[in-house]
């Protein structure tokens, strides 16, 4: 038997801005924008990793959560606590400057970490922190 990671989910309150970010700043191809009762949920993968997608879903649709529960989540969502993602590439310095010249939400700059791992994080625009590390 063989598992493999199909999707993963992170959630967005603000589909046109998670198209924009994923697209534009992060190159990621969207594969599928599914509106159901004026909701979104936006399919995104990076072009060479087609069977690997991130799956960005309106928090309020989680099965089974309170409005008090719901305004929680999206309030841990704007401080970057409620959901990540890591992510790698080669050249981890010249994807900053993309972020950085995009505009993007910088929570820490390239930083060599004492346990053998170099990285960056930004926020996407719900809130989500993306780490992304140098490929090694």
């Amino acid at each position: 038997m063989s598992i493999t990671i199909h999707e993963t989910f992170l959630p967005q309150t603000d589909p046109a801005a998670a198209i924009d970010f994923y697209r534009r700043v992060l190159e990621f191809e969207v594969r599928g924008d599914v509106e159901n009762h004026g909701l979104h949920w936006i399919t995104v993968g990076p072009s060479r990793q087609e069977d690997i997608s991130v799956v960005l879903y309106p928090p309020q649709v989680a099965p089974g959560i309170t409005d008090d529960e719901r305004q929680m989540i999206e309030a841990m969502m704007e401080r970057g606590a409620y959901a990540s993602l890591n992510l790698a590439t080669s050249d981890l310095d010249a994807v900053f400057a993309r972020l950085q010249a995009a505009g993007a939400d910088v929570v820490q700059p390239p930083t060599e970490h004492p346990y053998g791992i170099r990285d960056c994080a930004v926020r996407d625009p719900s809130g989500n922190l993306l780490r992304i590390q140098q490929l090694r």
